[in-house]
């Protein structure tokens, strides 16, 4: 890193509330973010920044307009920089967008699988494949998640995948197994080479809605969950459904994002709406992990996280119209 670098903290204010946030990987654009804003109209911006490691300042790449807020934008996860350099956006649809030298941003294809409605489903998130980046899968309000190749633009799946809307998708490692959190407040697993049958790895009591899911890359056994207006997040270990391995516990208001750490097995970070950001430790388990392992207070309620995984010291929050990367 830059000798000039010794901050700990750099902010960003956007012209407007952050919601989607996405962290580069691609070793030639370090400190490289993509965020896009929430306002309550059809037309939202999805912004490019990069920290400018002699000043210290995040200056502004690119700039594009979207339809809708971003209910999530991601990098495409290729760290080696081989593949073009691309960047995806959900809200009505999957959209593809190509980023240019200069930053200029041209929409590459939108992706629709409801050919036979005026109407569109919104998609509530999506994840793209790490192990074979042409995969990206999303999910919607209508219940379903779809399975595209972005190569061909084209579904190669669509499910039903709850009984009630789909709130999150992940991948485990590989390109085969994934999993889902939705309304019904379950989480489900699913294999692309058998999709008759699926697996409810967790319930909630009273089917209370789950909001979002995150599997640990570093070891695909965990996956971390949350719940409606709760404050915990729960871990749960695969081979050992319907129990969670542990609940995290440390907020006072409700949890918001979760993000395992991507170079470590046992750390993930959780950030709410009592302004904090925690680290946690879950090696001790199965004994209960009673508290983080580092704690960051925030001005402000946080509505976004990313851990970076290609500068893996770096974390990425959201707060209001703030953007704030922190050195752990």
């Amino acid at each position: 890193m830059n000798e000039d670098i010794k901050k700990e903290i750099y902010t960003y204010e956007a012209p407007w509330v952050i919601y989607g946030l996405s962290w580069s990987v691609r070793p030639t654009h370090p400190y490289r973010l993509a965020i896009g804003s929430f306002l309550e109209s059809y037309t939202n911006k999805v912004q490019i920044i990069q920290l400018n490691e002699k000043t210290g300042q995040f200056e502004n790449k690119g700039e594009f307009d979207h339809a809708y807020p971003t209910t999530k934008i991601m990098w495409i996860p290729d760290k080696t920089g081989s593949k073009e350099d691309l960047l995806a956006t959900t809200g009505d649809y999957l959209r593809i967008w190509e980023v240019g030298e200069e930053g200029k941003v041209s929409q590459r294809c939108l992706l629709n699988n409801n050919n036979n409605s005026d109407f569109c489903a919104p998609l509530t998130s999506f994840d793209w494949n790490e192990a074979n980046p042409e995969i990206i899968g999303t999910c919607s309000i209508d219940t379903t998640c779809t399975i595209w190749n972005i190569q061909e633009e084209k579904a190669t799946t669509q499910l039903i995948a709850h009984d009630k809307e789909v709130f999150d998708i992940a991948f485990a490692r590989g390109t085969d197994v994934f999993a889902s959190v939705g309304a019904d407040g379950s989480v489900r697993m699913f294999d692309l080479r058998s999709l008759e049958h699926s697996t409810i790895i967790f319930e909630t009591q009273e089917c209370t809605p789950l909001l979002r899911l995150a599997w640990n890359k570093q070891d695909p056994n965990y996956l971390a969950t949350m719940v409606l207006d709760k404050n915990t997040c729960i871990i749960l270990d695969i081979r050992v459904p319907s129990f969670p391995a542990a609940e995290l516990q440390g907020h006072s208001s409700c949890v918001n994002a979760i993000c395992w750490a991507p170079h470590s097995t046992s750390h993930i970070c959780t950030a709410g709406d009592d302004s904090q950001a925690l680290i946690w430790d879950l090696s001790p388990m199965p004994k209960p992990i009673q508290d983080p392992i580092l704690a960051y207070d925030a001005e402000a309620e946080i509505n976004q996280l990313q851990w970076s995984a290609s500068q893996t010291d770096w974390i990425a929050i959201a707060l209001s119209k703030k953007l704030r990367i922190l050195r752990v």
